[in-house]
């Protein structure tokens, strides 16, 4: 039996990680679980897998939360910063599923690492802003990092069995988001609603919308290098719009090991939680006649700017990355508050990482601090293009 902690249950993954456990109760035991501020489905959570301690948004939704499970079993409940380092070093868990959107992941993740637990991470910010470091501190205290991601977690797989000096490179697979096949002049007009349509996957809004610029598939570049200690000239990206085959690793005697399945984050979460074994029956068998055609195709580096920064800012290094991925979120939220276009998005990010002079982190304040920072200076162009407009 393996007891697990849930950072961010209720949101896409955090879902699909308790459905994969839910199926396997002789597998897995839900200890902890944090969320945000979605407290209906909390309470839905805590009903179904009674777990000993729970942590929200602020003391306002604990006192909520209180009030709507009444009597129900000692469910212990936390709030805030605190809260969330609570439950990423829960006693007695033996699994850390890292699963907060955003920068907010980093701290609880590293949290989880510094309390020995093994972590199956999904927040790819915590790889992109203090890869270096959370790389580090997981090798000094002996804990695994497993990934989540379909694409990490297809290039682990293909990896298995095979030395990595024989690796030639990482070919990360993208599904091109919905405005793809579009011109430049038809992106200026996109709007959040055709920027939320994903033709494939069901994900939340931020990284819905990062799948649509295409910043999502540059985090994963930055987290690739990391995750695989290989170098960033050795991360690729295809376009692969039906998005079957998840990511492939070419070998040096020419052999292309891929990983395929339907789209469904199930897979990638349940291998991270049972490695080495497999669990049975866990997404649908993929049909390749019903398939029918595989098609890959170039990225379009102009068009989709932020696939060129992401490897500007890993190749500068130090604390470039995390302020890539700082203005990135802001860039993001203004996006979504109507006060951006969606082309304006890698602008903010450009700008911002240009006027960065990096530093080669000491620290995980060291981090927060460039995270600050880029915060600030992407607000600043924000306004300056709201006011042009």
């Amino acid at each position: 039996m393996k007891n697990i902690s849930i950072l961010g249950s209720t949101g896409s993954i955090g879902v699909s990680t308790l459905d994969v456990i839910v199926k396997n109760p002789s597998r897995f035991r839900v200890l902890a679980l944090s969320a945000g501020k979605n407290l209906k489905l909390l309470k839905d959570q805590i009903d179904l897998f009674r777990p000993k301690a729970v942590s929200v948004l602020d003391k306002y939704c604990a006192d909520q939360l209180v009030d709507m499970l009444g009597d129900s079993p000692g469910t212990k409940i936390l709030w805030g910063d605190d809260g969330y380092r609570e439950i990423a070093s829960f006693k007695d868990v033996d699994m850390v599923v890292s699963a907060i959107v955003g920068a907010a992941g980093l701290l609880p993740t590293v949290e989880a690492i510094n309390a020995g637990k093994d972590v199956a991470l999904a927040n790819k910010e915590t790889m992109v802003m203090a890869g270096s470091l959370v790389v580090e501190k997981a090798k000094t205290m002996g804990v695994n990092i497993l990934p989540v991601d379909s694409e990490h977690g297809a290039i682990f797989q293909c990896l298995q069995g095979h030395n990595r000096e024989d690796v030639r490179k990482i070919i990360l697979t993208a599904s091109g988001g919905p405005f793809f096949p579009l011109s430049m002049e038809k992106l200026k007009e996109v709007t959040l609603a055709d920027a939320l349509k994903h033709p494939n996957w069901e994900m939340g809004q931020k990284i819905t919308i990062d799948s649509a610029s295409m910043m999502n598939k540059g985090l994963e570049i930055i987290e690739a290098k990391w995750f695989f200690d290989v170098d960033v000239d050795k991360v690729d990206v295809l376009i692969h719009p039906q998005s079957i085959v998840h990511s492939m690793v070419e070998y040096n005697d020419g052999s292309v090991i891929a990983q395929l399945g339907v789209p469904d984050m199930k897979a990638p979460i349940a291998y991270a939680l049972s490695y080495p074994e497999r669990l049975s029956d866990v997404i649908s068998t993929l049909d390749l006649c019903e398939v029918g055609r595989l098609e890959f195709f170039p990225p379009d580096f102009d068009k989709f700017k932020n696939l060129k920064l992401a490897y500007l800012a890993i190749r500068k290094g130090g604390t470039m990355p995390a302020v890539l991925n700082a203005a990135n979120e802001v860039a993001v939220e203004a996006f979504v508050a109507g006060i951006i276009g969606f082309i304006d998005m890698p602008d903010v990010v450009e700008e911002t990482i240009d006027s960065h002079k990096p530093v080669e982190p000491l620290s995980i304040s060291d981090v927060l601090e460039a995270d600050r920072w880029g915060r600030h200076k992407a607000k600043e162009i924000v306004e300056r293009i709201n006011i042009s407009k």
